[in-house]
């Protein structure tokens, strides 16, 4: 039976399939520029609220603990209900925290406010590349995936560049105020572009059985290597980009929080990183480029132990090319590893990756406090190597037996 015009899914010659690129980008923008926007604020909050630093990280990893139970439950109910419902209401809720926290008496209540927004954030993670797989047609869907995942990175380093530099010049709390009414309008923009879903089909399973289908993905020894090494890449990425503010703005480099918010610029390396590795492991496969990610990733990190600001940054460009292209060649590999449910599994490594970020942010804060730089450095550079040679021989060992 040939398939009504009007059902098809969308080209890169149908204007809605633009409509959809529009709407998912902007929303992928707010809300990755809203997770980490307190990034570069930390030393600005151990100021004024007279707290830790370990006190100070739950302004991110609070974030993305409810990030991770919104994408738990949301996963759950965009399969029954649709993926618009989501993506709209996760940037309209989370933009009134933004309007609510310049004005919190204290830090507990802010880290309370940053929790519920993280909750509120998952929607768009959640459901925007299944939205992507139904409604656009899968020659054009890898394109639109690709332009959708480099948002979440120009998202990412916008939030932290934008928030440092008018925390600089004005407060935190403009910083809010104007991420708030940038949000609104975002807010109103995919409201407006983002078009109906016309090919959704709601599941029929019980919640039982989607239980059973992430069961069945953590009995799999090769896909837990993979949530592990999501785990592990964003453990270190998120560490090292945590205490940055502390260590730039200490000596010898003595940077102004402006000055800092500039190295955040070197996020938009992502942005290129991600369809890069794409491109690469189409020529090499998918696993010795994600191999070499890692290793090019540990050693921008080492970089980053050089004492002047440009050696820095060089590091931190090398840094996010590595990340970027390890990321989204493990991601692939989940997508094709995973033999049933590939949504499900999906949506494990997203849950390990976050798991990663709020380790980052709060876990490292004792090696932090211990050794400063260097020791949070050579613990995030080799974390990622070591586990690299323990999934490898544990790969070869899991392959003997299943051949065996």
């Amino acid at each position: 039976m040939m398939e009504k015009i009007e059902d098809r899914p969308y080209t890169l010659r149908d204007a809605a399939f633009w409509r959809i690129i529009g709407a998912l980008g902007f929303a992928s923008l707010f809300v990755f520029s809203a997770m980490y926007t307190t990034q570069p604020l930390l030393p600005v909050f151990t100021e004024e609220f007279g707290i830790g630093v370990s006190a100070s990280s739950l302004s991110v990893s609070m974030t993305t603990l409810g990030l991770i139970i919104g994408l738990l439950v949301i996963s759950f109910l965009s399969d029954r209900r649709g993926r618009t419902l989501y993506i709209k209401s996760s940037v309209v809720l989370a933009v009134i925290p933004f309007f609510i926290m310049p004005f919190v008496p204290s830090f507990g209540l802010l880290v309370l406010l940053r929790f519920l927004q993280g909750m509120a954030l998952a929607g768009v993670p959640a459901a925007a590349l299944a939205f992507i797989s139904e409604e656009v047609d899968r020659r054009s869907a890898s394109f639109a995936t690709a332009l959708y995942i480099s948002t979440n990175a120009l998202g990412g380093m916008t939030g932290r560049f934008i928030t440092g530099w008018v925390t600089e010049h004005y407060s935190w709390q403009t910083a809010f105020i104007g991420l708030g009414i940038a949000g609104a309008v975002i807010a109103a923009a995919v409201l407006f572009l983002l078009p109906a879903s016309r090919r959704f089909v709601p599941a029929s399973g019980t919640v039982k059985e989607d239980m059973q289908a992430f069961l069945f993905h953590l009995r799999n020894p090769l896909l837990l290597l993979l949530f592990g090494l999501g785990v592990v890449l964003q453990l270190s990425f998120t560490g090292v980009w945590t205490f940055l503010p502390f260590h730039l703005g200490g000596a010898p480099f003595n940077l102004s929080l402006e000055a800092i918010s500039y190295t955040y610029l070197a996020y938009g390396i992502g942005v290129i990183g991600s369809p890069l590795a794409g491109w690469l492991a189409g020529r090499f496969g998918l696993r010795p480029v994600r191999i070499a990610g890692i290793l090019i990733m540990s050693a921008g990190i080492l970089m980053t132990l050089g004492g002047t600001t440009p050696a820095v940054v060089a590091g931190l460009c090398v840094v996010c090319l590595g990340f970027f292209t390890a990321h989204s060649l493990t991601s692939a590999t989940v997508a094709r590893d995973a033999r049933h449910h590939k949504g499900s599994a999906s949506s494990l490594y997203l849950v390990s990756y976050y798991i990663g970020v709020a380790s980052g942010s709060t876990l490292l804060s004792p090696l932090w406090s211990i050794g400063g730089w260097t020791l949070l450095i050579v613990f995030a550079a080799a974390v990622p190597v070591i586990y690299l040679i323990f999934s490898l021989a544990a790969r070869k060992k899991i392959r003997a037996g299943m051949n065996g």
